[in-house]
């Protein structure tokens, strides 16, 4: 066991920052929208609004509060409260070593883009073909996520304060400016109302089990629920900060990200493919092949695709980096290794890891895992399996074996009011186990083909 002495955030908004983050990534980019749309709108917007400041506070509060209370990263966390077996620690360091080699090639592929809008070569980034022939090849895929990585890890490798905290203050505010600029000139742009209006307008109709679920699960890919990371992030927390509202602002960052994006890229889907809302895909297709033909055909283009990518690069990497460091962090605790070396051995492991989820689209194409490619098979167990699995666990642990009040009384420290007492502990106990039991449920169901969410 480690018994240096533990980093720390240097202030309550260095951890908010770094937290909310680490919860704004690719999801809120691509996969948020996407959800909107399918399922109704304002409709999805207002249930998700209403998940995240129930389901996400009580998930969000208990995981920040374990690191906290503790003082470790989820492996030691979780055996320092008591639980024998740590399932849920292990689990917490497995899953983000699990994502992260694949989002960083996914990373890869963003700061691509970037680079092509940077250089003025959008154009034959508009091009059909363009995407599938980019990851069909061997080097230049894995060269840029090499980049991307090499950027994560120097962050991670500097530390809590002074690579993690300092990145975070910097880029999460350019990321909110960013996003706030291109929704501005998206909405301003003509014939924008109507797409706005199929995005914000609830249509009550939609409202249905298949929403809710797919709201609920959106919560584990915006706010870094069950990987490990807000356990972590919480052991770097300060007592004094006061936990309930570090978590509402998260929260507030997280969604604010997440519906303006939805702003950005509904309308402009919606105006460039008039109307058409198959256009609406989720993952790549929509971000790599959609969207640059969108901004082709925008006035000022090539600006607007390069704020775009510059803001996918961002949320992407802060993402990133609270992933590598939620595996660095557990080794570090488990085995007192430095930092740097662990950073080195990690970086290593996903660079190899990485390559061969990137040989998936090429050299690898072939080789299929129940029907999935590397990258989408890694993505579907981590995702669709374990991350319901360990926070169906977490809240067992929580409600049941620690209790909700070994929670309350850390929200307490020096004397500081829990306003949601009662509501967190009816959430984390009751409402959060079955909501979750139903959304691992529903993605089994869902990979066999015997339902469609």
């Amino acid at each position: 066991m480690n018994t240096k002495q533990r980093s720390a955030f240097s202030s309550k908004i260095g951890f908010v920052l770094a937290a909310a983050s680490s919860a704004v990534g690719l999801g809120n980019l691509w996969r948020f929208p996407y959800l909107a749309a399918k399922y109704g709108g304002g409709i999805f917007l207002l249930t998700y609004v209403i998940l995240a400041v129930t389901f996400g506070f009580a998930l969000l509060l208990a995981e920040i509060a374990i690191g906290r209370k503790t003082r470790q990263s989820s492996i030691g966390a979780f055996r320092k409260l008591g639980q024998k077996s740590n399932i849920c620690g292990i689990l917490g360091m497995i899953i983000p070593m699990i994502i992260t080699p694949y989002y960083c090639t996914i990373g890869g592929w963003v700061t691509k883009y970037f680079a092509v809008f940077l250089t003025g070569q959008n154009m034959e980034a508009a091009n059909d073909g363009f995407f599938s022939s980019y990851i069909g090849t061997t080097a230049q895929p894995i060269l840029w996520m090499a980049v991307f990585l090499g950027i994560t890890a120097v962050v991670v490798f500097l530390g809590v304060d002074k690579g993690i905290e300092k990145a975070s203050v910097i880029l999460m505010p350019v990321l909110l400016a960013l996003i706030v600029i291109i929704a501005v000139y998206v909405v301003t742009r003509p014939d924008a109302a109507a797409g706005l209006l199929y995005y914000l307008k609830p249509d009550v109709s939609r409202l249905s089990g298949k929403m809710i679920l797919g709201a609920l699960g959106q919560l584990f890919y915006s706010l870094s629920i069950a990987m490990g990371i807000m356990v972590t992030y919480g052991s770097y927390m300060k007592k004094e900060d006061n936990l309930e509202t570090s978590v509402f602002q998260i929260e507030f960052f997280d969604s604010f990200v997440a519906i303006l994006a939805g702003m950005i890229i509904v309308p402009s889907v919606y105006i460039f493919s008039g109307g058409d809302e198959s256009m609406l895909n989720a993952g790549p297709g929509l971000m790599f092949i959609t969207l640059p033909k969108v901004f082709d055909a925008f006035p000022g283009g090539r600006i607007i695709g390069l704020m775009f990518f510059a803001l996918t690069l961002f949320a992407a990497l802060t993402s990133s980096i609270s992933l590598l460091e939620a595996v660095v962090s557990n080794i570090m605790d488990r085995t007192g290794w430095r930092r740097t070396k662990t950073t080195v051995v990690m970086t290593v492991y996903c660079m190899i890891i990485g390559t061969v989820c990137s040989l998936g689209y090429g050299a690898f194409s072939s080789f299929k895992i129940f029907g999935m490619s590397i990258l989408d098979f890694l993505d579907f167990v981590s995702n669709s399996i374990l991350m319901p699995v360990l926070a169906l666990l977490t809240c067992i642990f929580v409600g049941y074996i620690i209790k909700p009040q070994a929670v309350i009384e850390e929200v307490e420290q020096n004397n500081v009011t829990f306003h949601l007492k009662k509501f967190f502990y009816v959430l984390i106990r009751y409402l959060c186990p079955i909501g979750i039991l139903a959304i691992l449920v529903s993605s089994i169901l869902s990979s066999i083909g015997a339902m469609t969410i």
